[in-house]
């Protein structure tokens, strides 16, 4: 059916180009680009004898507009997915837009400098997008991602209107390390040591990092402490949902983590500001990137499973209304079908269903879209035939 370059050949590229292959009737070619060639290769030689699927791999530096416009042009693919730093977002927008290549991304835009989580950046390319008649679907992860889908399946089917909005992200996984993060430790900690912040009534609310905290009892993972962070997608279900008084995003840590976290924070090791060392400027989280584990040699020793979903409030022929959809995954189970954790599992597999969508034209229109914005029940049928099965609760325990 077509042909799908894939940029990127970290643990969730792995598992997206996984899916690919499993799916070969959609995929019938795909390119794996990455700055490590090898990385590919590997990659490829690994999936080979076990798909359809023909693969190609090219080196390419995701920085470099004209690097990626000679490859698209060489390749002739339907869709970009773009499963590399959200740092080049933007360069491969560009190289998309030269090339009039419909764009699938799984993170929003962030300049390298500071941590902003926002999409000005993205949401300015709509009109570039709409008149070169190619598509941009951002944010096809889970949170963002699914959870947009999931927001969008709730008002479709449930509520006359929404008025709260709960996304829960619960990693109940264990992978023995004192401490270690489960996606770009980069990312990680970036999203983690800034400040929260929660939408309601049209505007943005900040909290201090780590101030707002609750427990909750998580369906097949227990309680678990969980803590208001920031998160992207809060700005665009504040505009595309209606109704919305409030919208809150909790990510569950473990004391460990927080402890480990605050003391790394307190010595200046999350910091993003260069400094001078041995003569050479170094950026110590970067530097603390490379001390600590990598995600993706997490996948065999990590136990335990996350429940990441949403609960909604609202109204439906007058009266309130609660309801909870949320997906389980088992990291032992992820690791087993693809080499990974759930992790990046939970990102992976929605990274493909975005990518097939848009590429067979379900979730085809010219311009920037956010995932709410298109009709949510194919994708919410592929969840459950490709790896991640929703769960719904007509009676959840809300959150205070």
């Amino acid at each position: 059916m077509g042909k799908c370059m894939i940029i990127g050949c970290g643990g969730v590229a792995g598992v997206a180009i996984t899916k690919c292959c499993q799916n070969s009737e959609v995929f019938e070619e795909i390119m794996i680009a990455s700055r490590t060639k090898s990385k590919c290769d590997a990659l490829k030689a690994k999936l080979e004898g076990t798909t359809k699927t023909k693969i190609q791999t090219a080196q390419v530096d995701a920085d470099n507009v004209d690097e990626l416009v000679a490859l698209i042009n060489e390749f002739q693919p339907d869709v970009v997915l773009n499963l590399a730093l959200p740092y080049q977002d933007l360069t491969i927008m560009d190289a998309c837009l030269i090339t009039k290549t419909h764009y699938v991304d799984t993170a929003n835009y962030e300049p390298l400098d500071t941590a902003k989580f926002e999409y000005k950046w993205q949401w300015a390319y709509r009109e570039k997008f709409k008149e070169a008649g190619i598509c941009a679907l951002l944010g096809s992860g889970f949170d963002p991602g699914v959870t947009g889908v999931f927001s969008a399946y709730a008002q479709k089917h449930y509520f006359d209107e929404i008025n709260y909005i709960d996304i829960l992200d619960c990693n109940g996984g264990d992978h023995g390390y004192p401490f270690a993060t489960n996606f770009n430790p980069e990312i990680n900690i970036r999203e983690v040591t800034a400040n929260g912040s929660y939408w309601e009534n049209g505007e943005w609310v900040e909290t201090e990092p780590m101030e707002i905290k609750r427990e909750y009892d998580f369906a097949q993972v227990g309680k678990k402490d969980m803590y208001l962070l920031h998160h992207e997608e809060l700005e665009s279900l504040g505009l595309n949902i209606k109704g919305i008084k409030r919208i809150r995003f909790f990510m569950t840590f473990g004391q460990s983590y927080i402890t480990h976290l605050k003391c790394l924070e307190n010595v200046g090791m999350t910091s993003i500001e260069p400094i001078e060392f041995e003569g050479k400027k170094i950026v110590p989280l970067q530097f603390l990137k490379a001390v600590l584990p990598d995600p993706a040699s997490l996948g065999p020793r990590t136990v335990g499973k996350t429940n990441i979903g949403c609960i909604f409030q609202g109204i439906k022929d007058g009266k309130e209304k609660t309801y909870y959809v949320y997906n389980v995954c088992d990291h032992q189970e992820c690791y087993k079908e693809v080499g990974s954790q759930a992790i990046s599992y939970t990102t992976g597999v929605p990274a493909m269903i975005g990518a097939m969508l848009v590429m067979n034209g379900q979730w085809n229109q010219p311009g920037v879209w956010n995932m709410e914005e298109f009709d949510p029940d194919p994708f919410m049928e592929a969840l459950n035939k490709w790896g991640l099965p929703w769960v719904e609760d007509f009676n959840p325990t809300l959150v205070d």
